[in-house]
């Protein structure tokens, strides 16, 4: 027994002196529970919408109160003109509109019956679902109310009407999601044992004594893995077009171009977690945990981004998977050209070119 409490003890002095062992044992557990309970969730709430009124009356006011009052919507104006809503949609600066026809109040008195139109975003099905089920009760509520107060059978009918997705299908949302999962975990793995390898293999001397230079030795090392990962780009949009049924609206050459941006993010990401790491396995559980949970928690792709704290949103415009599912659905699902999508591309090139030079400057041409 004592010679099995001096082991116990020994290994726990390994672990305790391992930086990185606490950090996987404390740090990442802490962070899941963070993320998962606090920070993330279901629910939409303050999701952006316009209002246009036509009718300027004391029903529709009313209304409009109501829905200004609820916690699930953040209004962002009253529109007295639909010109600017397709734009709005377009640029994602909305969520759902609500469209008030003129004379809406007298067609309920007189008909007892009015209609509003609901358009909502559903390139996001989740979201565009349930911000037209809140409107409908808020809706309904607001029917039950003045009928018992005017003992009248009033009835306002929400006519609803989905843009980018009408069908409602997962595969909109799905596939900007995987592609940005897939590229960004394929790029980033495969990069991150490239310069580390050979240390451990030993085979780093041998590149160090030959006439490449450290930026020679980077591109020969990633460029296969560039090429790679563009065969996979169009596997996944071949796959999304006759499997998915996922119609490409945008420019296809615009669509590549801004893929292989990421491919670049991505393996700048891999060269530099390879130049630092020491061993193969450290590359690639920082590849793994670094790069898998951001993708899939921090893009808007599973949770919306709307709804995390405000710290949380900060961290989530570092991850640059989250600029890519921005520019996939705008160019994929929106059919929207560079002009919309340039600030994201501008972000992903910024990123690139700062991680490449730091990846550079930290190449050591000589082994410690």
């Amino acid at each position: 027994m004592r010679q099995l409490f001096v082991f116990i003890r020994k290994e726990f002095l390994h672990v305790f002196r391992d930086r990185k062992s606490l950090l996987m044992l404390f740090g990442l557990p802490i962070t899941q529970i963070v993320l998962f309970g606090f920070a993330l969730s279901n629910e939409i709430k303050d999701s952006k919408i316009v209002i246009a009124d036509y009718s300027r009356d004391e029903v529709t006011r009313k209304i409009t109160e109501k829905i200004e009052a609820s916690r699930y919507f953040d209004v962002e104006e009253n529109l007295q003109s639909a010109q600017q809503l397709e734009a709005a949609f377009k640029k994602g600066k909305i969520k759902m509109a609500v469209i008030f026809p003129e004379n809406f109040a007298e067609d309920l008195l007189h008909s007892k019956k009015a209609t509003v139109q609901v358009i909502a975003d559903a390139s996001d099905p989740n979201v565009a679902t349930a911000t037209t089920t809140y409107i409908t009760q808020i809706i309904n509520d607001y029917n039950m109310t003045s009928g018992n107060a005017s003992m009248q059978p009033l009835q306002i009918i929400p006519e609803v009407r989905m843009l980018y997705n009408p069908e409602l299908k997962g595969g909109p949302n799905f596939v900007p999601g995987v592609m940005a999962l897939v590229l960004m975990l394929v790029c980033t793995m495969m990069t991150s044992v490239a310069i580390v390898k050979e240390k451990e293999l030993g085979t780093m001397e041998v590149l160090l004594v030959s006439p490449f230079k450290p930026l020679d030795i980077i591109i020969s090392k990633l460029t296969p893995y560039l090429i790679i990962s563009v065969m996979n780009l169009f596997i996944i949009l071949i796959l999304s077009v006759t499997i998915l049924d996922l119609e490409i609206k945008g420019n296809i050459f615009l669509l590549v171009f801004e893929s292989i941006l990421f491919i670049l993010t991505s393996l700048s990401i891999g060269l530099f977690l390879s130049i630092n790491a020491e061993t193969q396995q450290a590359a690639m559980m920082g590849s793994m945990m670094g790069m898998m949970l951001p993708t899939l928690l921090l893009t808007g792709f599973m949770f919306p981004v709307e709804n995390m704290p405000l710290p949380m949103q900060w961290l989530a415009n570092l991850v640059p998977s989250r600029w890519y599912f921005i520019i996939i659905k705008k160019v994929m699902l929106k059919g929207l050209g560079f002009s919309s999508v340039w600030k994201e591309s501008l972000i992903l090139i910024s990123m690139t070119i700062f991680l490449f030079t730091i990846s550079l400057r930290k190449f050591k041409i000589r082994l410690e």
